[in-house]
């Protein structure tokens, strides 16, 4: 396995022909460290925990999809626009590309739920899930409604701080992916993204009742979150997935 990429606030390649455009707007990244054994298991085959001293992590992110839109056509305003909330985790593959690999995603349209389960394996799943913001405080609620577990919950609220001048090594750790690891076809495959670099504030942790680490499969928090961030968000552009991870590079 190669060594990990260096972390790079900037993607460090252009998405020139994307598979989906959308933005993804008011964002609330939490995190909490996690034994890499503890997660270890759960990653798609080819791939490891990415580790920042040692550590690893599982985030709760909760945004507002905006706009989804297919090839270079135009973002569907309904259906292409819904609260989500992701756990997610942190992984890298033989050729060393650093990128998330999600456990759970909530969302609150059915259809892009079923699109994104049937053509993609992605583990979305349909929520009853609100997001409002009044001044400087962003509520994220959600309840889970299909497949299940039902009962699968969270109600999230973060207040947002000061505009991050210059992120943190373990900042830029946990928001600068640039693709994610997945199973496409039977086959661990890396779908990379493309945005401008991420407009960060650091943020206070208000309220946060869930189980959706738990459901996921994880060790359920203990304790409170190292890192609380929040942004105003960025436009996407999704690629198209490429070689197998642990497939030996040319």
């Amino acid at each position: 396995m190669q060594n990990p990429a260096t972390v790079t606030p900037d993607a460090p390649h252009a998405v020139r022909s994307p598979l989906l455009t959308q933005q993804w707007l008011d964002l609330a990244f939490v995190h909490w460290a996690v034994e890499p054994a503890a997660v270890a298991p759960l990653l798609p085959g080819g791939t490891v925990p990415d580790t920042l001293d040692g550590v690893t992590y599982v985030g709760l992110v909760a945004f507002r999809m905006h706009r989804v839109g297919w090839l270079r056509l135009p973002g569907v305003p309904y259906l292409g626009t819904f609260p989500e909330t992701n756990v997610r985790l942190y992984s890298v593959d033989a050729h060393g590309r650093r990128g998330v690999v999600f456990r759970s995603m909530d969302a609150a349209r059915l259809v892009p739920v079923v699109v994104g389960r049937l053509g993609f394996g992605l583990p979305y799943l349909w929520s009853r899930m609100t997001v409002h913001r009044a001044g400087d405080t962003v509520r994220y609620t959600g309840s889970r409604r299909w497949p299940g577990p039902r009962g699968a919950y969270s109600r999230l609220t973060v207040r947002r701080g000061e505009r991050i001048r210059e992120a943190t090594e373990l900042e830029h750790f946990l928001t600068a992916r640039w693709g994610l690891h997945h199973v496409f076809f039977r086959t661990t495959g890396y779908l990379p993204n493309e945005h401008p670099r991420w407009p960060l504030h650091r943020a206070e942790l208000v309220e946060c009742e869930e189980n959706l680490i738990a459901a996921a499969g994880l060790p359920a928090p203990d304790g409170a979150p190292v890192s609380v961030l929040y942004s105003p968000g960025v436009p996407v552009r999704l690629g198209r997935p490429v070689r197998p991870a642990g497939a030996p590079a040319p």
